[in-house]
């Protein structure tokens, strides 16, 4: 009872403050304005990913005082900060690679070094075990994931709706494992997701910016490590909840990679920038997304808690249907289509 409470009040604050990060940004000029490669026509208030930000740390803070968070779980969560702060100059004014992936691989570094040894991923026919190779497989999931999230910020909605995804569906599966650290973070994310999605449903009134979109990524990659070493989850229940983002955003950038093309500067040639220009229409691709997260990928990764045993197996036939539809989509070419195309 005590969490419901918890998430109703997240969800009324978190709907209450982004109407006022909004008009605050309107007031200061923090606008995202159109550009080129932009899903949007008109200058739309951005940085609203602070309200997510200042919640989620309000919570924790209050819950380690309170002595539900382990000291140092909480540590390694003070990461977020730096990513967020990060992800708000960047917002203010755009910070170069050469700065922001340096200080993205510290706050990984730390994240791992506050932590427990990751434990052994079972890859079917054999086992990493290393904890050297699993520490540093850590640092780039950490970073990778940060950047995936950014990357996949695209089109009104999609972001704060996998976040919503991710952590209604990680609340679910360890409400039955009794991990309470991770049933309080899944809860304080989806119900702050949820106020701010009533904002940032198409059309979009208010962006999340790198503020919100970096802190999400790196947060779920914190809990995907927490929920390993509490054995509530494995790695292919994360890897099958985030499928549709991984599988875009990492064969995207492979393709702009071949091409010798700069992976870290802007463009719209994902999958998801395609079908929405296809179909024209952001909250037909968000709710697509949501119904294949739903329909298809909720049940393979419940299932590989019931079956850890099969985890990679389950993980292949869940992705393996994402990377034909990035394929059909064109993922890493940026497709226009002319006005006959048909719609959804």
């Amino acid at each position: 009872m005590s969490l419901l409470i918890l998430m109703a009040g997240l969800f009324v604050a978190s709907a209450l403050l982004t109407g006022l990060c909004r008009l605050l940004a309107q007031r200061f000029s923090l606008l995202a304005i159109p550009v080129s490669r932009s899903a949007h026509s008109k200058p739309i208030p951005v940085a609203g990913g602070i309200v997510l930000v200042f919640l989620f740390l309000l919570v924790v803070s209050y819950y380690t005082a309170s002595g539900l968070i382990p000291y140092t779980e909480f540590m390694a969560l003070l990461a977020t900060i730096l990513i967020a702060l990060l992800g708000l100059v960047d917002d203010l004014k755009q910070l170069h690679v050469r700065w922001r992936l340096p200080l993205q691989f510290v706050a990984a570094l730390w994240v791992v070094l506050w932590l427990p040894a990751v434990p052994a991923i079972d890859l079917g026919l054999f086992e990493i075990g290393n904890l050297w190779i699993l520490d540093i497989l850590a640092v780039l999931a950490l970073v990778w994931l940060l950047n995936l999230f950014n990357f996949m910020d695209g089109i009104d909605g999609i972001a704060v709706s996998e976040l919503a995804f991710v952590s209604v569906l990680s609340l679910f599966i360890v409400m039955s494992s009794e991990d309470d650290v991770m049933a309080l973070l899944s809860a304080t994310l989806f119900a702050s997701g949820a106020g701010f999605l009533l904002w940032n449903w198409p059309p979009a009134k208010i962006f999340m910016g790198d503020v919100g979109s970096g802190f999400i990524g790196f947060s779920l990659g914190v809990m995907a490590l927490f929920s390993m070493q509490h054995g509530s989850m494995t790695v292919w229940t994360w890897v099958l909840m985030l499928g549709i983002f991984i599988v875009d955003a990492t064969f995207t950038l492979l393709r702009r990679y071949r091409r010798n093309e700069r992976w870290y500067e802007g463009h719209a040639s994902h999958a998801y920038q395609n079908a929405a220009r296809r179909y024209k229409s952001h909250g037909k691709v968000t709710i697509t997304v949501i119904l294949i997260n739903c329909v298809w990928l909720a049940p393979l990764a419940w299932l590989s808690v019931k079956r850890p045993d099969f985890g990679v197996y389950l993980a292949i036939l869940g992705i393996a249907p994402l990377i034909a539809l990035a394929i059909k989509l064109q993922a890493g070419n940026s497709v226009d289509f002319d006005s006959s195309t048909e719609e959804l």
